[in-house]
């Protein structure tokens, strides 16, 4: 029963902490760099999730840059080999607006239910290999950086596969990991696609409405 139980906890590990994560962040107003602070070596996914979050919804003006900036600043540390997160002071003392937090809250129960039906701890080899750690960082950031590209209406296309990649973290999922990799590499593709469209564009144009 006790096995149950702890396997269980360790399932729900994500959902409990972005949940209390946000709950304090409604309640008052903390840097991202109060929340490393606190979180430690666990803070790079869980706070990446925090910061792509927002990227689901509509964003207000002025807050994609410093949470794509904090989130690729992150990632490389990860790809470096990094377990103690670390930012500049400006983003560090950037302070997550409880408004926001407040609607994220209020969104997170059906998106912790479908995660929570498809990660837990799996390969477990895999999930802690120091290699995987960058390996996650590198993905993370090329995400990212589709993220912060100028294409318009597909920020939450990299973000799903971001928040895959920091949840099968933090929830130890090898095969959540590994699922993620070619999601990845489908995103990449796709975003290839689109730009060779948009490349292509202005020859197309004129014969369309000749």
């Amino acid at each position: 029963m006790a096995t149950r139980i702890n396997s269980r906890q360790m399932h729900l590990r994500f959902s409990q902490d972005i949940k209390s994560l946000l709950q304090r962040l409604s309640e008052q107003s903390l840097t991202l760099g109060d929340i490393l602070a606190e979180t430690s070596e666990r803070g790079f996914s869980l706070v990446i999730a925090l910061l792509v979050l927002p990227f689901l919804f509509p964003m207000p003006p002025g807050l994609a840059g410093p949470f794509g900036a904090a989130c690729l600043l992150l990632s490389v540390q990860m790809v470096l080999g990094r377990r103690s997160p670390w930012l500049p002071r400006r983003i560090a003392n950037y302070k997550f607006p409880r408004s926001f937090a407040k609607l994220l809250l209020q969104n997170l129960g059906r998106l912790t239910k479908v995660l929570q039906k498809i990660a837990r701890p799996r390969l477990a080899k895999i999930a802690h290999h120091p290699l995987t750690w960058r390996i996650n960082g590198l993905c993370i950031s090329w995400l990212t950086l589709l993220l912060m590209s100028p294409i318009p209406f597909t920020n939450p296309i990299p973000t799903v596969g971001i928040l895959l990649l920091a949840v099968a973290t933090i929830e130890s999922d090898g095969l959540l990991i590994c699922i993620s990799y070619v999601i990845t590499a489908l995103i990449t593709l796709l975003f290839a696609f689109i730009g060779y469209a948009l490349w292509l564009a202005p020859s197309w144009l004129p014969s369309i409405f000749k």
